[in-house]
């Protein structure tokens, strides 16, 4: 017998090392870019800076002089980004679908649980991002406000009244992200969102002034009267009470339901 043959005869075999896991900064890192490289994802995000520039030049034209603060600012942006900001949450999760990305993007991480964490944790992020966004623009829109109007710069908006706001608009882009999982369909979840925040909160509302039972009922019903309270300041102990109710009810369970729907569903 030759020494090469007894060479490869006594070779040990090489095994490679498994590769370990993604992490999970990476996929939250391809999840975000995910948010802006589509043409709806990118004018949404866009709209983020158009909306909150053009709420502070309604501000700046129509506010009277003793109304322009911080707080009147913020609240002016706030309320166009309350709408935009679910909707980005909404296409994070049903592009996946929509756009039949879904097989590749579980292809590559087969553990479902993980890539919704990511547009979770992505979607968070927007959420607080873009607040700081509207934070920053209300308070130029205010110093310049006030020399235009010849008045003392007011900076009434504290930062736990912005931590508030935060977290409202936070809630609201969960109810969107819930929807997205739930109904994995763009056009079926944007509708039930307009659905639970804008029509149900008005038949609440008629409900609560045509049947005197329902008026002490109402708050621990609607999730979007819960929530704006936090528009509102800091919560008292019933208050916080009522969105942790309407927060089970209306968000965690059916979200719940839908991340058992994703995981246990095929992906086509």
């Amino acid at each position: 017998m030759s020494t090469s043959t007894l060479e490869r005869t006594n070779a040990v075999p090489t095994t490679r090392p498994e590769p370990g896991p993604i992490p999970m900064t990476r996929i939250v890192g391809v999840e975000l870019s995910k948010m802006f490289n589509t043409r709806s994802g990118f004018w949404l995000m866009a709209s983020i800076g158009i909306a909150a520039l053009l709420a502070t030049g309604a501000t700046l034209l129509f506010a009277p002089n003793d109304e322009l603060t911080q707080e009147a600012f913020s609240g002016a942006i706030g309320f166009p980004m309350a709408v935009i900001l679910p909707m980005i949450a909404v296409l994070s999760v049903t592009s996946e679908w929509s756009q039949r990305s879904g097989l590749t993007t579980f292809t590559l991480v087969p553990h479902r649980g993980r890539v919704i964490l990511a547009k979770l944790l992505a979607t968070l992020t927007i959420a607080v991002a873009s607040m700081v966004l509207a934070l920053a623009i209300g308070a130029v829109g205010n110093l310049v406000g006030s020399a235009i109007a010849g008045v003392d710069t007011v900076w009434d908006l504290t930062f736990l009244d912005f931590t508030m706001i935060v977290l409202a608009n936070a809630l609201g882009m969960l109810i969107g992200f819930m929807l997205g999982v739930l109904l994995r369909n763009s056009p079926a979840a944007i509708v039930g969102y307009f659905v639970i925040s804008f029509v149900l909160p008005g038949l609440f509302l008629l409900l609560s002034n045509t049947q005197s039972w329902f008026e002490d009922a109402w708050p621990w019903v609607d999730f979007n009267y819960a929530q704006g309270a936090l528009f509102n300041g800091p919560l008292s102990v019933s208050e916080w009470a009522h969105l942790g109710v309407t927060g089970l009810f209306w968000l965690v369970i059916p979200l719940a339901v839908g991340l058992r729907i994703v995981v246990r569903s095929e992906v086509k």
